[in-house]
């Protein structure tokens, strides 16, 4: 091998009769510690009888620049996306709770919505601890506050990576599919739960034409609702007077005008559950045409609380909040 070839043949047999002497060893040694650099791998060419330095590469691991990213505050920042969301849910969980009791009360023929929305507004206040630690209002209130806290954290997020100011909203694809995702998970369930507890009968499967349907509906609100506004609202601006605030008349206006486009999803979507697969589509569409401008004013009715008045609130809240800071 490399180390024996620089040892001299006498300390070889010293070494064999275990006669060693001190200075031979150090001599071994030194002749050992040249044959290998330090800092380098040591090969022998046994048809040449050199010794060849190689010089390993040092990786290069890629690095995270912090001074990137907007982190001033970011826990405080987490904190005005949390309230303002907790606060906007909050105040439009009560009116659309009662509106979707209503609702399922009615098309189970349990009883009218007036007598549905009369017997929980009275619930809620001669007995408001109970309205508000029921179920139904739970579940409203999880919806509409994690719609609003994912599209929060979801701006907070994005003004980090890219060291925008601590107040900017976004408009993107990624702020539609995160709210979009938030929305309809939690609305089915809580659809599911609210079938349950006010249906007179066992609720039968959803076909899933049915939940393509309501998809789609959901989607055209949540862009209306988180996307349309910032886009309009520069817009508004030109032709509306000072006095009115473009921003929340955005808010309001894109939920409750994109109703008039998803309502026909919504009705089209109900026929397939109500109606068997034998119903011809002409005579589907004919019912959907009949429904439209009624049920399109009802749904304005409840998605301009839900994500108009929150919108504004949650908006508002989370744009002042972040300029405080």
């Amino acid at each position: 091998m490399g180390a024996a070839a620089d040892v001299p043949a006498a300390s070889v047999g010293d070494i064999r009769s275990g006669g060693i002497s001190g200075t031979n060893t150090q001599d071994t040694t030194n002749n050992a510690s040249a044959s290998f650099p330090a800092k380098s791998a040591a090969m022998v060419d046994s048809s040449k009888g050199s010794a060849l330095d190689i010089k390993l590469p040092k990786p290069k691991l890629p690095s995270v620049k912090v001074d990137d990213w907007n982190t001033a505050n970011l826990g405080k920042r987490l904190g005005v996306d949390a309230l303002s969301a907790a606060t906007a849910g909050g105040l439009v969980a009560p009116l659309i709770c009662m509106i979707d009791k209503g609702i399922i009360e009615n098309a189970s023929g349990k009883r009218s919505i007036s007598a549905s929305l009369l017997a929980s507004a009275t619930t809620l206040f001669t007995r408001p601890h109970r309205f508000l630690t029921s179920k139904p209002f739970v579940l409203i209130f999880a919806v509409y506050t994690g719609t609003y806290l994912t599209a929060n954290t979801l701006d907070t997020t994005l003004s980090t990576v890219r060291k925008k100011d601590a107040a900017t909203a976004t408009s993107g694809a990624p702020k539609f599919f995160a709210t979009s995702a938030a929305n309809m998970s939690l609305s089915l369930y809580k659809d599911s739960q609210f079938t349950k507890m006010f249906g007179t009968v066992s609720a039968r499967p959803v076909p899933p034409v049915t939940y393509a349907l309501f998809a789609v509906r959901d989607s055209l609100t949540i862009f209306a609702s988180f996307n349309l506004p910032t886009v309009i609202s520069p817009r508004l601006a030109e032709v509306l007077p000072a006095a009115l605030p473009a921003a929340s008349a955005a808010q309001f206006l894109a939920p409750a005008a994109i109703q008039l486009l998803s309502t026909p999803f919504h009705l089209l979507g109900l026929n397939f559950y109500n109606r068997n697969g034998d119903t011809r589509m002409s005579e589907r569409f004919a019912k959907v045409r009949q429904d439209w401008g009624m049920s399109s004013l009802a749904r304005m009715c409840r998605i301009v609380p839900a994500f108009g008045v929150g919108g504004v609130v949650n908006g508002g809240m989370r744009r002042r909040g972040m300029e405080g800071l």
